[in-house]
């Protein structure tokens, strides 16, 4: 992948059923992360993959033993009792322009080929002027009847046309890419507070609502209460100023491109 380097983390590779893949990434509020990060340690899934780029942030952060770490994106894996295993994408940050998400975004779609897997959902926030008490849930995709499926027993929006505008980043280019391969791919996108600074905890929160009722995770979303804490120390000590430069990239670029303000989504 040229300035990509993406390490096997484990031996060997694990045999999964048809994995359903869920990516989080660094975006407005973290949304996508907070609930990614959170599924990876309730469910206590395994990391497959590193990945370091040099279309990352130019940017470490320090860790709790006051050393430096580059930022990184890693995949996970969880092998379920029942019905299809799942891949899970977080991270640190995310490529920094559209060349590298584009490439990035293709490499995950390889992956999903390569174990068979045949559906996609990605996660982010759309930024309010304001705090919402209660943050509405829209779903987005690239197929109409797997889209639906999100609206059974969950009170999800899938009327985002003229709501919102693009979805930047991977979480957008992994709907529109998975199209050409066929694989069904939806985004689960949660209102929250649009400054950087503000972690999207609540959104979070309804997007699992979701996936629970939609793979049955069986997540005991009390716990993510208890942790709220603890999850905003290590999100924005790693996130908070690397994703904010990932963000405003992206935002001035479709700024200069649409010759407006953009509601920016991701």
């Amino acid at each position: 992948m040229g300035t990509w380097k993406i390490n096997l983390v484990p031996k060997r590779q694990p045999k999964l059923n048809k994995p359903i893949m869920i990516e989080g990434l660094p975006g407005i509020g973290n949304v996508g992360k907070v609930a990614v990060d959170f599924i990876i340690e309730e469910l206590g899934a395994v990391k497959l993959y590193d990945v370091f780029s040099y279309t990352f942030p130019h940017s470490v952060f320090v860790n709790e033993q006051n050393l430096v770490e580059l930022p990184t994106i890693e995949v996970f894996y969880k092998k379920m009792a029942k019905g299809r295993d799942l891949l899970l994408i977080s991270g640190d940050v995310q490529p920094i322009d559209e060349i590298s998400s584009y490439k990035f975004s293709d490499k995950m779609l390889d992956m999903m080929e390569d174990y068979k897997g045949k559906e996609i959902i990605t996660l982010g926030g759309i930024g309010l002027s304001q705090i919402p008490k209660k943050p509405k849930v829209y779903c987005t995709g690239n197929d109409k009847k797997f889209i639906q499926s999100f609206k059974k027993g969950s009170k999800v929006n899938t009327k985002l046309y003229g709501v919102v505008g693009p979805i930047v980043g991977v979480s957008g280019l992994l709907l529109g890419l998975a199209s050409k391969r066929n694989i069904d791919a939806a985004a689960l996108l949660a209102e929250t507070y649009g400054h950087p600074m503000y972690l999207g905890i609540k959104g979070a929160r309804e997007i699992l609502k979701i996936l629970n009722t939609k793979i049955g995770l069986k997540l005991n979303l009390k716990k993510l209460d208890k942790e709220i804490k603890n999850i905003e120390m290590e999100v924005m000590k790693k996130t908070g100023e690397l994703s904010n430069v990932s963000k405003q990239t992206a935002i001035k670029k479709m700024k200069g491109k649409f010759g407006k303000d953009v509601a920016y989504i991701g």
